[in-house]
């Protein structure tokens, strides 16, 4: 009899492992599990490469651009359940100054599709209020035609944010709160700094030289005053597992007590665009053979990544999901090391 190999998780957390002595992050959470309830979660490393305190299962980590799907869409989407909004509704019905023949029929599907032709940023450095934002990004030139190619864009869940707003009526962070139940564990502006992994700006961010704990990594959100449609999320690895288990709840069309969102809802947010070559679906991504989910996961799976090292990635067909949760911007390693890693990481899970 030939010996067996290691463990699902045992390769998973040999992958956390060497990642962490490569210094590519220096802490990490993980959890698999199912609509049911938490399968497997290991927490590693410290929470600095510097010796701080060690990573448990209670660090909350800056979620990024988690914030698109689990946040803003989830937010977006209950709003056009109550036909306060519309998606289909165009952008220029929520901002004058939204103008011109080449983007009067972008839509707010569009901009949660990634497909309205917006860029992934300003050139410029960041305004320092909404209606700066607001308007610089309304004017801007669109890098493509709208619906003619996918172009991941943070500034159309910027605007995506801004129209939650006027059409809920308060603030993102107070909206996302009420979708959860007023639960306080997944959330925007985190209360205190103990236990918040921490990043460090970016060169060319106006708060370098100093470290980042409860303040949000992106400079964008930051000029928002941490609460924006495409970052400002932050939580802690229990919090994001369980709403993913809202979402598998949702997906195998069951109605349970305070679900987010409902199975109808979950359905439009998971079909994959119709624009060419595109992955994205509402908010989300879905599952490409060459994405950050490796090779093994069905073709029905979701998912998404932040910036900083975070992901969550959702498969109904297995009824599995698996959070990853990383503060690769503390001084760590490279975007394609962390796609490298995530996708190490989700392969050596596929068999759990």
């Amino acid at each position: 009899m030939q010996p067996r190999g290691p463990s699902p998780t045992g390769a998973a957390v040999g992958v956390l492992e060497t990642a962490i002595a490569a210094r590519i992050f220096p802490a990490a959470v993980a959890e698999v599990g199912h609509s049911r309830g938490v399968l497997w979660r290991e927490h590693l490393g410290t929470l600095a490469f510097d010796g701080a305190a060690s990573t448990d299962d209670a660090t909350v980590f800056d979620l990024a651009s988690l914030t698109k799907p689990i946040a803003t869409t989830t937010v977006v989407l209950r709003l056009a359940e109550r036909g306060t909004l519309a998606l289909d509704e165009t952008v220029s019905a929520c901002f004058s100054d939204w103008r011109g023949p080449d983007r009067e029929r972008v839509t707010v599907r569009d901009l949660l599709e990634h497909a309205s032709g917006l860029a992934a940023r300003l050139v410029d450095r960041p305004p320092t209020t909404r209606r700066e934002f607001e308007h610089e990004i309304c004017v801007m030139t669109l890098e493509a035609k709208p619906r003619t190619r996918s172009i991941y864009s943070d500034l159309g869940f910027i605007l995506l944010g801004f129209i939650a707003e006027s059409r809920g009526g308060a603030g993102l962070n107070v909206l996302f709160a009420e979708a959860m139940g007023g639960r306080r564990d997944l959330g925007f502006l985190p209360a205190g700094v103990d236990g918040v992994a921490p990043t460090v700006p970016l060169p060319d961010d106006s708060r370098r030289g100093r470290r980042l704990a409860g303040e949000v990594h992106d400079n964008y959100a930051a000029a928002l005053g941490g609460v924006a449609g495409h970052s400002g999320l932050f939580g802690n690895c229990s919090a994001v597992g369980r709403f993913a288990r809202f979402m598998l709840a949702a997906a195998q069309g069951r109605i349970v007590s305070d679900m987010p969102l409902t199975p109808s809802s979950l359905s439009r947010a998971v079909a994959r665009s119709t624009v060419p070559g595109s992955s994205r679906a509402l908010g989300w991504d879905t599952m490409m053979p060459t994405s950050s989910c490796g090779t093994r996961m069905s073709a029905a799976a979701f998912g998404h990544v932040g910036f900083t090292g975070t992901s969550l990635w959702i498969d109904p067909t297995r009824d599995r999901y698996y959070v990853l949760l990383t503060n690769r911007v503390a001084g760590g390693g490279t975007v394609d090391q962390m796609r490298d890693v995530r996708r190490a990481f989700h392969d050596a899970l596929a068999d759990l």
